[in-house]
């Protein structure tokens, strides 16, 4: 099944909710493609240099052990490794689903059961003539009757490599993307840091991120321009992350898509305007 979101009457992404995937991508639900309001596209779906990144989405290397990012799992002392334990993140319900976003009830499960229950909020925003925004929230609560812990490849001992959470996967160019925050410049600078937005600029088109709560704004955030772009979210940066049974995770991230190329002051005054309507 399949969900268009519109803005001002144009589509500017689709949410495939059951994609044929084989285990070891992870399945779970994406946005792809995701366009600018001039039909430009700023996700990538599968690309060749990552077979398991897709689109824009929740992406997890660690719940316990279980990887729910796709791909190889980072192993202490051994590196990434091929492992038996991806999980499938299951749509189970739309709340609701209107042309302009959808509330939606996913499983978080793996081969002994569910750990996870999550309530997906996503809404399509209208800013102006050449930019919207994608407002994101997700709620992970722990069903189960233990503690469970999200990790990721830095926590397991690969240093720079804290991803999971929130994911986008944008268009690879033949030019690297321009990546700046209010009060820095460049991947290396940038990767790792907490700023209240983060912005990958390509060729015709312009993707700014930011933490929409003050949970959200304390994780660093995760980017990659040189070999691949792509912006996310850390939630296990430095130590890992505990759930505790019967408690929620909440994350909120508002990305605005924008035709252009901005510059520091259009991309403040778009955030802005996109998480303070």
């Amino acid at each position: 099944m399949t969900v268009v979101l519109h803005v001002a009457g144009r589509p500017v992404g689709r949410y495939t909710t059951r994609p044929d995937l084989p285990p070891t991508a992870s399945p779970r639900p994406y946005l792809h493609p995701v366009t600018t309001l001039a039909g430009t596209a700023v996700t990538e779906l599968a690309p060749a240099d990552h077979l398991h990144h897709l689109g824009v989405g929740v992406a997890v290397p660690d719940v316990e052990g279980h990887n729910f990012w796709g791909g190889r799992t980072f192993v202490r002392g051994r590196g990434p490794t091929e492992l038996d334990n991806h999980g499938t993140q299951r749509h189970t319900a739309f709340q609701l689903c209107d042309p302009d976003g959808f509330v939606e009830e996913l499983r978080w499960a793996v081969a002994g059961g569910e750990l996870l229950r999550e309530r997906r909020t996503v809404a399509a925003i209208e800013l102006g003539g050449s930019a919207w925004a994608l407002d994101f929230t997700f709620s992970l609560t722990n069903i189960t009757e233990d503690p469970l812990t999200i990790g990721s490849p830095a926590t397991n001992g690969r240093p720079g490599a804290a991803y999971g959470g929130f994911f986008w996967r944008a268009r690879k160019e033949d030019t690297v993307p321009r990546v700046f925050t209010p009060g820095r410049e460049g991947e290396s600078v940038v990767h790792g840091t907490r700023a209240d937005w983060v912005a990958l600029a390509g060729s015709d088109w312009t993707l700014v991120f930011s933490g929409a709560t003050d949970e959200t704004r304390e994780d660093p955030w995760f980017v990659r321009a040189a070999e691949y772009p792509g912006v996310g979210s850390s939630l296990a940066h430095e130590e890992r992350l505990p759930i505790e049974p019967g408690d929620t995770l909440v994350r909120r991230i508002v990305t605005v898509v924008a035709d252009g190329v901005l510059d520091r002051d259009e991309a403040a005054a778009l955030v802005r305007k996109a998480v303070h309507p």
